[in-house]
């Protein structure tokens, strides 16, 4: 009876994971548009930068070759210490550094709203500076925003290359299940996915901007929500084969850190059932993960059985949302473990500290930066 019962947990789990992901893309255009006048709409990059000197060259040169040119770069220079300002000269792009951060504000809102106000453009594309861009994204982008309306935003296919940075992996899937879920389409306070926003002028200004949320250290989720209280549509992608990122290059620690700043405070943005589900999955990945201790006593078998259907399951929604390989699925005991680890790490800081560092800065949970 207790095998029955586990396994029938395992198997609500793994059907919930199929619930949460929707293979939500944003249509390339089958062929490039060859525009015989001007476009309609001018369009505005903007990018926050602190201490990006590795990254910005990738996303810069992904820019340069795109079917779709943007009519202005605009790189935020957050007071780097390394040579992210002189990288972004070097592609003549228009750089500046933000002015000192007021109180009140944390880095990023500061950074992108002073972008916003150097800006002219009729759409503006908000981009993370560890973004990489296929060749027809921007035009991709703009074209899917002017379908839909309103802003839309897209949650990046993960690189990796290392193998520390693949212990993300459970928690890159659960980020794209709570951004995909169904149960999301209705939330009032739905929120967008940071790394690449677009949303037209108009729009912006409706909300405040990033002005409007300047206090918040989850500024993406708080701005979408800012957007549908507006009454303006929010609709969020996966962005295989069009919009990729490579997260934490620069080892465990910075791991740790990104996704720990975050982890706990965002739970209360998303639906109770969306949160159901996702804690379903999660106890039933648990729950298969057990079956090494349990061997010679009844329950091992169905638990394999389940560690591996977790195992596949895993490796069939990574082929869309990330490069995770097929060793990370197959031990995916290592990613849960590491997922423990960031949950309690986000514990302590959230709700101890009260208090998370990100990019050399400690920031309150209420929203100070120092």
């Amino acid at each position: 009876m207790f095998s029955i019962i586990l396994s029938l947990v395992i198997a609500a789990g793994l059907i919930s994971g199929f619930v949460l992901f929707r293979r939500n893309t944003i249509p390339a255009p089958s062929a490039p548009v060859h525009r015989t006048g001007p476009p309609k709409e001018t369009i505005s990059i903007i990018i926050p930068a602190r201490n990006e000197e590795h990254n910005l060259p990738l996303l810069l040169k992904s820019l340069q070759q795109q079917t779709r040119k943007p009519d202005e770069i605009i790189v935020v220079d957050d007071h780097s210490v390394d040579r992210t300002r002189q990288i972004a000269e070097s592609y003549g792009v228009k750089v500046f550094t933000s002015p000192e951060l007021p109180r009140g504000w944390t880095g990023k809102n500061w950074a992108l709203w002073n972008g916003y106000q150097q800006s002219t453009g009729d759409l503006l594309i908000f981009l993370d500076a560890d973004v990489r861009l296929a060749e027809t994204a921007i035009e991709s982008l703009a074209a899917e925003r002017g379908k839909q309306g309103g802003v839309i935003s897209a949650f990046p296919y993960h690189m990796t290359e290392k193998f520390y940075e693949r212990f993300a992996m459970i928690l890159n899937m659960l980020g794209v299940f709570v951004f995909t879920s169904p149960f999301e389409r209705k939330n009032r306070e739905k929120g967008l996915f940071g790394a690449c926003i677009v949303t037209t002028r108009e729009d912006y200004e409706k909300i405040g901007g990033h002005k409007s949320i300047h206090a918040e250290m989850l500024e993406d989720l708080n701005l979408g929500a800012s957007f549908q209280r507006a009454g303006i549509k929010v609709t969020n992608y996966i962005g295989f084969g069009l919009v990729s990122f490579r997260m934490y290059p620069d080892g465990i620690r910075s791991v740790l850190q990104g996704f720990g700043k975050a982890a706990i405070l965002s739970i209360a943005k998303f639906q109770p059932l969306t949160l159901f589900f996702v804690i379903l999955w999660l106890i039933g990945l648990i729950i298969s993960q057990c079956w090494i201790f349990t061997i010679g006593h009844g329950p091992w078998l169905p638990l394999l059985i389940g560690y591996i259907l977790y195992a596949i399951e895993i490796y069939i929604i990574n082929h869309s949302i990330g490069r995770f390989g097929w060793i990370h699925p197959a031990l995916h005991v290592l990613s849960t473990i590491f997922f423990l680890i960031v949950l309690v790490y986000s514990l302590y800081h959230s709700l101890v500290r009260k208090q998370v560092i990100w990019k050399g800065r400690y920031i309150d949970v209420g929203g100070k930066a120092s």
